[in-house]
């Protein structure tokens, strides 16, 4: 069984940053890709961030493109999410997610597991 722990968030001014951290743990995959998810209230989960095994393929949602860096520790097990000029809008709970495999997707239901999530609250 894989756990993932989600850490970093809280509460922000809005111009302010924060870096969000998740952990692997148990027996993962030879392979996978990581990926940042969110979801404020009524409203859809939507992928943020994405990352290949290697590193080398990186997937931003428009919104956040040149104010979110997504990367990882392979030897950790590790990926983070620098968040920078955070906005108001950019509230929500966020989760991280693990999927088997090199491919980098954005859709929530082709992730195999997924962090129990951390608040980010950017006040205005």
């Amino acid at each position: 069984q894989v756990q993932l722990v989600e850490s970093g968030g809280g509460l922000v001014q809005a111009g302010g940053s924060l870096r969000l951290s998740c952990a692997a743990s148990g027996r993962i995959f030879s392979s996978y890709t990581m990926g940042w998810f969110r979801q404020a209230p009524g409203k859809e989960r939507e992928c943020v961030a994405a990352i290949s095994w290697s590193g080398g393929i990186t997937h931003y949602a428009d919104y956040v493109k040149g104010r979110f860096t997504i990367s990882r520790d392979n030897a950790k097990k590790s990926v983070y999410l620098q968040m920078n000029s955070l906005k108001p809008e950019d509230t929500a709970v966020y989760y991280c997610a693990v999927r088997r495999g090199l491919v980098v997707v954005t859709t929530g239901n082709e992730y195999d597991y997924w962090g129990q999530g951390t608040q980010v609250t950017v006040s205005s």
